[in-house]
């Protein structure tokens, strides 16, 4: 006499429910695992503002979004085993549920152990304090190319660097209009401000054609170069791109060369 069980049509139907449901599961995990494994960009881009420029994300969120998707992927991979196992079971009428699924409690755990990992992590990168958030501003200035402005790292002082930008002058016979020491001033008038100094140059032979084909060019001539100490020290030489200055201003491009001066400048004072 044939004790065992007869699974009925039932019996097949709620296994094969379960084993979508699992499906499921395990999409929603790698759902979950690709938003969070975006987190990190999104956080870039908020901090960098509209104007930044988009970066790929390699911090903890994305090794964080990674494990939920392996974890998506092995949960279905482990639900197609036991839902295997479990048909095989019914045939022979060996089903028997005696302990507790171990894919679920281990999931279950997981996923416990991933959120308060991410709690962590949201706690670690909050609000950024004021001595991060102006570095950032930093930065953010002299890497966007928006601006038109150029910016190359110095090799020496500001004030050396200053020296050497008149020299360069004198030699190339570009009169100097006038050198403000920003920082200079600010000291004057009891700030701190690291040192900031700028120059203001040209010669009337190249820059009078570009304010009579445009005159708002005048608005940015005479050609200034900006030697700046950033907050780690490194001295920076800033100046307008003469290509944005075409744009902004729309002169012929044929006398984008007049002031093309600039850049050999800001390079020569750099080195």
């Amino acid at each position: 006499m044939n004790d065992r069980n007869i699974a009925g049509p039932s019996d097949y139907l709620a296994a094969e429910r379960t084993f979508l449901a699992w499906i499921r599961t395990g999409l929603a995990l790698m759902g979950l695992g690709f938003v969070v494994a975006r987190f990190g960009l999104f956080l870039q881009m908020l901090q960098a503002g509209p104007s930044g420029p988009a970066l790929p994300s390699y911090g903890l969120s994305f090794w964080f979004g990674t494990g939920l998707i392996l974890l998506g992927v092995s949960a279905t991979a482990g639900s197609m085993r036991s839902y295997i196992r479990l048909v095989h079971q019914l045939k022979y009428g060996e089903v028997g549920f005696q302990r507790p699924s171990l894919l679920a409690v281990g999931l279950a755990i997981a996923l416990a152990a991933a959120g308060l990992a991410m709690a962590i992590y949201l706690i670690s990168v909050r609000e950024p304090g004021p001595a991060s958030t102006e570095q950032h501003k930093e930065k953010a200035m002299t890497s966007n190319p928006d601006s038109g402005i150029v910016t190359v790292p110095a090799k020496h002082s500001v004030d050396q660097t200053v020296e050497k930008l008149e020299a360069a002058l004198q030699a190339k016979g570009v009169k100097l209009f006038a050198v403000i020491d920003h920082s200079g001033e600010a000291e004057q008038a009891g700030m701190h401000m690291r040192p900031t100094k700028l120059l203001i140059f040209g010669n009337p032979k190249a820059g009078t054609p570009l304010m009579v084909a445009s005159p708002t060019a005048a608005i940015d001539l005479p050609l200034k170069i900006l030697v700046w100490e950033d907050n780690s020290g490194q001295v920076q030489i800033s100046y307008n791109s003469p290509a944005y200055l075409q744009t902004r201003h729309g002169f012929p491009e044929e006398l984008v060369k007049n002031i093309a001066v600039v850049a050999g400048l800001a390079a020569a004072a750099a080195e």
